[in-house]
Order: C-alpha cells, then structure tokens, then sequence
C-alpha cells in the first residue's frame, strides 16, 4: 500500500474530469425509503453542494407489494410517473450527481420521467445508487446511454443492508475522483483470475448465504489486500448465468458481498 497526497492527484484528476474549483454542484436524488438519502446527504456534506429530493405529483405509497405492482405496470405501459417541477436552477450547475435506488435491475422509475424531461446537456453526470445486491453497472450504462451530451462518471453504489458504510465509503469515492482534496491509501490492483481455493469457496459462501436471491457456485477468484483485510472478485454460475460478486473479508468481521455484477 503507498500513501497519496490528493492535494497533488486531486487537482490532475480535475483536470481529466473537467472540474475546476469554480464549478457548482448538486446533488439530486430520489428516495423510496430514505436509504438513498443517506448516501445523497453524505455525498453533500463532504462536497458542500446543494442538494435536492426529487418528488412525484402523485408518490408511491411506500408499500413494497404495491409499488412493485404499480412499479412494472409503469414499465409495460412505458407510462412513468410524473415529477413536481425541480426547484434547483439546473443551468447554474456544471456537476450533478444523480441517486436513486435501484428497481428491476437499473435506475428507479422516477429517474426515467428526470431524464427524458431534463436537459443534462453539457453537465458533468455522477450517478450513485442503493440496491438489495446489484445494479451500478447497469444503471450507470443506462444513464450514460439517455444522456449522450453530458459526461457521464463513473459512480458509486451500497447495499442497503451495508448502509452503515456508505459514510466513509463516500469520502474515499469522492478523494478517489478527485471531487475532494485529502489523503487516502491506493489500493492495489486486483490479482489474475485464478480457480479458487476451497478456503476461499467457503468465504463466498459466508457471503451469500444470508441472501437467498443469490444461489450461486465459487468458480474463480481475483484479490487484493486493503488496509482492513482482503476484496474478492469472485466469479460464480447463479442459475443459468455467470455472475461477479464482490466480497469483502474485513479482519474480526463476517465476510459480506458488496454487489453483484450481472
């Protein structure tokens, strides 16, 4: 591990994603549950942006079955919700981050009704997500394919059940991206693939097994040391697919999936 000084990498970074001291941020989000909120007032609070909920006329009523059911009708008949007006002034903004949580694999509904009715034209996008196991890859594409005259970043996303890491999470993503100055360890690169071992089979099954969506089998593994233990990158056979599943293996502590790439 080799300690960086972002002052230095930080102001590079800015350069290569076009950000410059004098730009404006906000943070725009909608939450369900207020898990996705969570991640929103964090990215806000290290970045002194402003930020703002996105609302619906007409909200779902935070009943899961019910707004899983209204949710695909919404889907089928390509009728997404409609919005209250945004009170932010999108073009004083050059960076806006964009959260949600994650619903049938990608972006929630509303954030369909935000990009085909919202101009991003020109902006820095940086998406950010919560989910129960996957979906930044996803969302993140289909985020970048709806706004094809903005730049789109790469972004961040958290389980909800590993939403009590999002703080510090958040902070390294953001030093990382060079959005904030400060001092973080580089991680290093993750090993070649290789066939796991039975120990590191077993550590996959302790990852998975308290979420019984995931029924998949340890194939191959890549690692890397971080300064609390080791991250996996395991490939797996879920069913009729192959997966990558993220795990963390953190000293003292059960191993616990990250997200699933499908």
């Amino acid at each position: 591990m080799r300690k960086i000084m972002i002052l230095a990498a930080a102001l590079l970074m800015a350069v290569a994603c076009g950000q410059t001291k004098e730009q404006k941020t906000l943070v725009l989000y909608y939450s369900q549950t207020g898990t996705t909120q969570v991640v929103a007032e964090a990215i806000q609070q290290n970045l002194g942006a402003d930020i703002e909920a996105i609302a619906l006329v007409n909200p779902y009523d935070g009943d899961y079955g019910s707004t899983i059911a209204r949710g695909q009708k919404e889907m089928q008949e390509n009728a997404y919700p409609e919005l209250l007006p945004i009170q932010a002034d999108l073009s004083a903004y050059d960076v806006v981050f964009i959260g949600f949580p994650i619903w049938f694999g990608t972006y929630a509904n509303p954030i369909e009704t935000l990009l085909n009715t919202v101009d991003f034209s020109g902006k820095t996008v940086v998406p950010f997500c919560t989910f129960g196991s996957g979906g930044l890859n996803t969302s993140s594409d289909a985020v970048k394919a709806k706004l094809a005259d903005s730049k789109v970043l790469p972004g961040y996303g958290v389980r909800a059940a590993r939403i009590g890491a999002a703080a510090e999470e958040v902070k390294r993503f953001l030093l990382e991206g060079g959005f904030i100055e400060g001092e973080f360890e580089a991680y290093e690169a993750f090993s070649e693939t290789r066939p796991a071992t039975e120990e590191e089979v077993a550590i996959f099954d302790a990852a998975v097994s308290t979420y019984p969506m995931i029924q998949a089998k340890a194939t191959e593994v890549a690692s890397r040391p971080i300064p609390t233990g080791t991250e996996y990158i395991f490939t797996a056979q879920d069913r009729q697919s192959t997966v990558r599943i993220y795990v963390l293996a953190e000293e003292g502590k059960a191993p616990e999936f990250t997200q699933v790439l499908r």
